[in-house]
């Protein structure tokens, strides 16, 4: 099976806060994602083949703080432009419709038009 990435990831308008649930620690800042995987950058690389359970945390228009809950697999990792960080991709996993639609919204609202 190839590797390659099959659907096109859309870069943000602004980075998004990207959470371990397990630990509530910050993992990094979410900078494109698709219905099939994401791109996260951070300060420290992140373990490659790690499975882990993930947040986005989405602030509303009512100023109403939610999350986004999803499974996602790492994927690979590598120095990002700014030498001073690293980026890594996830594969996500188990997503569900709700969360499927929720993605397509993040894109939708934050997504550089093409």
């Amino acid at each position: 099976m190839s590797q390659e990435r099959q659907m096109k990831r859309r870069h943000l308008i602004y980075y998004l806060r990207v959470m371990d649930c397990d630990t509530d620690q910050l993992v990094g800042f979410l900078v494109d994602i698709s219905t099939k995987g994401l791109m996260v950058m951070s300060e420290q690389p992140i373990p490659l083949g790690k499975n882990f359970h993930l947040k986005i945390l989405r602030a509303t228009d009512t100023d109403e703080i939610q999350y986004l809950f999803f499974d996602a697999k790492s994927r690979w990792c590598d120095r990002s432009l700014n030498s001073e960080f690293y980026d890594t991709g996830f594969e996500l996993t188990n997503v569900g419709v709700d969360d499927f639609a929720e993605i397509e919204g993040i894109i939708d609202e934050l997504g550089f038009k093409d």
